[in-house]
């Protein structure tokens, strides 16, 4: 079992590069299933979720070669020889979902399992199943699994999808690549990582206008190529060291990213006093002067506040002067993070969807448990703003979506390492 230990109220100091994104490089890699030709990736992070869906394309036949020193990944899928996700490796990871489009359009059927459920929420595949009858597969579920046909092939169509839901919108944005005729996708997510896969689409040879955007519009093609496509910056990652830089009154310039990624947390991010430079290569960020002022938030689909900031924005909110009102709107059960915090010395206080947060001086450590991946890096936030030492516990979590932390705050002078026990 691994643990983290930090001892906090060290001020962060130096350079973060900011990794790839997780949430771009899964669809990314099971586009590679749309093609007979090489599909390279560069950019590519090393986390847990990424070798779950190596496996996964693994055993469906997929050939991948790791540059691991230039974070390169080769994937071939010139023969699948396995149209069926297995329970085993699919109940690790619900992005395993995104394998289902892609192999229905290619191969004209799919049978993966069902996904089950999320220690953050319900997380209803109804939109992606609903999205690939419209056009023209036949879906059944039994025995835990879907099974997916379309003997003649997908057929463009007219998708509204009832709620904005971006793993729905990449899945069907691959399977309407190989399907005949037109596909417009209405009320499609948004999302940075949405364009960057529709980018590396239309270098496959995708005909395709309008990501980015609420309608999407995809004219089918018989068959995509291979292509070399760079994974974007991971936004996510970005934010969460902005708040670590903010949480510890330091100083970090972040690298490899943009501001751009992330617009409505550096807004409010410098409504709470903190500051920002663009640089050649990232932005500079450090805390004002005086104390953090207290914000509200509230997760919104993109260009929104992303829910999968809202609990570091929380971690900073614990100590900010005065108070803020945190509201999620996007998963039900997305405060699990604030029994801990609490645990910290934090003042929150749950209604519903809406935590208040009152600020107080400082944290103090405490021993806490990760309940997701969100979560545990929030309490990696708390843990070096707080006096005294935080040990981390099921940071398996931590492992699925930031790549070597310990290493990239130590440079930087937080007192963290790994236990293993």
């Amino acid at each position: 079992m691994h643990q983290i230990r930090i001892k906090g109220r060290r001020t962060l100091q130096g350079e973060i590069a900011i990794s790839g994104a997780k949430n771009a490089a899964l669809p990314l890699m099971t586009a590679a299933l749309l093609t007979d030709q090489p599909l390279i990736l560069t950019n590519m992070p090393d986390l847990a979720d990424i070798a779950s869906m190596k496996a996964l394309l693994d055993q469906h036949g997929v050939q991948l070669y790791s540059d691991e020193p230039n974070k390169t990944l080769t994937l071939e899928a010139s023969h699948i020889h396995n149209t069926t996700a297995p329970y085993d490796i699919v109940r690790k990871m619900r992005a395993s979902i995104l394998v289902l489009g892609p192999l229905l359009a290619r191969c004209k059927q799919a049978q993966v399992s069902l996904p089950g459920g999320c220690a953050i929420g319900v997380r209803p595949i109804d939109i992606h199943l609903n999205g690939l009858r419209e056009l023209g597969a036949k879906i059944d579920l039994l025995d835990g699994y879907i099974q997916a046909k379309a003997p003649q092939g997908l057929i463009g169509t007219t998708i509204t999808m009832p709620l904005v839901s971006v793993t729905a919108t990449e899945n069907l944005m691959m399977a309407a690549c190989l399907a005949k005729g037109e596909t417009r996708l209405i009320n499609a997510a948004r999302e940075p990582e949405i364009v960057d896969l529709a980018n590396c689409l239309i270098a496959m040879g995708a005909r395709m206008t309008g990501a980015g955007t609420d309608t999407i519009i995809i004219q089918g093609t018989q068959r995509l190529q291979g292509t070399t496509h760079r994974v974007i910056p991971d936004r996510i990652e970005t934010g969460t060291y902005a708040i670590a830089a903010a949480i510890t009154q330091g100083s970090l310039h972040l690298t490899h990213t943009s501001l751009d990624l992330i617009p409505t947390a550096s807004t409010q991010l410098q409504k709470a006093g903190i500051v920002f430079t663009p640089t050649d290569h990232g932005f500079h960020v450090q805390a004002s002067a005086s104390h953090i002022k207290g914000v509200d938030v509230m997760t919104e689909p993109y260009p929104g506040f992303a829910t999968d900031l809202q609990a570091q924005m929380m971690a900073l909110m614990t100590i900010c002067r005065g108070a803020s009102l945190v509201t999620e709107t996007i998963w039900e059960n997305r405060f699990m993070h604030v029994p801990e915090l609490c645990r910290m010395g934090a003042n929150i206080t749950v209604h519903g969807a809406s935590a208040l947060v009152r600020g107080v001086p400082h944290l103090r450590g405490a021993p806490v448990m990760a309940t997701d991946l969100r979560a545990s890096v929030c309490l990696v936030l708390a843990g070096l703003a707080a006096e005294g030492e935080t040990i981390i516990n099921r940071v398996y979590h931590l492992d699925r979506g930031y790549e070597r932390v310990e290493d990239k705050l130590r440079r930087c002078g937080a007192e963290i390492e790994r236990i293993i026990e």
